[in-house]
């Protein structure tokens, strides 16, 4: 564990992080009075930390119509090997459980929304402090660049993930390997896999949610 010179604990730790966003929001919004956009956001915002939440992540911040979570950062396994395939693979379900929430359903009883959800693994600098809804500025590192650029490349309606996201948790979701897609900043085209859905686990047990 390190401490900074402000005396801020932190570790560096692999953690999976998770963006959501809604595609199109800006030609939405400017249709909408900001009072319809509000009532829009609340509960899109709302439907998906609830999904978050009950797989065990962190809501870390808003920005606009995105939504980053962490999962991984917390609890005994954090940052071990069994930790960080639990905590990716109760992510992955929680993009899956966002896409079935919002999929065919009105935000505010009026807004249809499509969404795309973009998940990487990696390690990071984890701000224990700031570990709760909220914490902003916890996680400090590239895969939150990545998840955020991956995100962009998903189409409408899935949730994509990275090679890592998907090796770790290959026993627990099913995916679909999709082209790789050249992302400014890399050197090298990324992989890219689709999340279909959780497969059954082996000997009766339960995927497990994770903090």
């Amino acid at each position: 564990m390190n401490r900074t010179a402000t005396g801020i604990r932190c570790r560096r730790q692999a953690v999976t992080v998770l963006f959501v966003d809604i595609v199109g929001f800006t030609s939405i919004v400017d249709e909408l009075d900001c009072a319809d956009v509000r009532d829009l956001q609340v509960d899109y915002f709302a439907t998906v930390s609830a999904a978050v939440r009950s797989a065990g992540g962190v809501v870390e911040k808003f920005i606009g119509d995105a939504v980053m979570a962490v999962f991984g950062a917390l609890g005994p396994d954090a940052g071990t090997p069994d930790g960080v395939a639990c905590a990716a693979a109760s992510a992955v379900r929680a993009g899956l459980r966002v896409q079935e929430a919002l999929r065919g359903r009105l935000m505010a009883g009026r807004f249809p929304v499509r969404t795309r959800v973009g998940l990487a693994t990696g390690d990071a600098i984890v701000d224990l402090d700031e570990t709760r809804d909220g914490g902003y500025g916890m996680i400090s590192g590239s895969v939150v660049s990545t998840a955020s650029r991956l995100q962009a490349y998903a189409p409408h309606d899935t949730v994509v993930v990275c090679a890592t996201t998907r090796d770790v948790t290959d026993a627990a979701v099913a995916y679909q390997e999709m082209p790789p897609v050249s992302v400014a900043g890399k050197a090298a085209p990324v992989e890219l896999w689709r999340a279909l859905h959780p497969q059954i686990p082996a000997a009766g047990r339960a995927l497990q949610a994770c903090g």
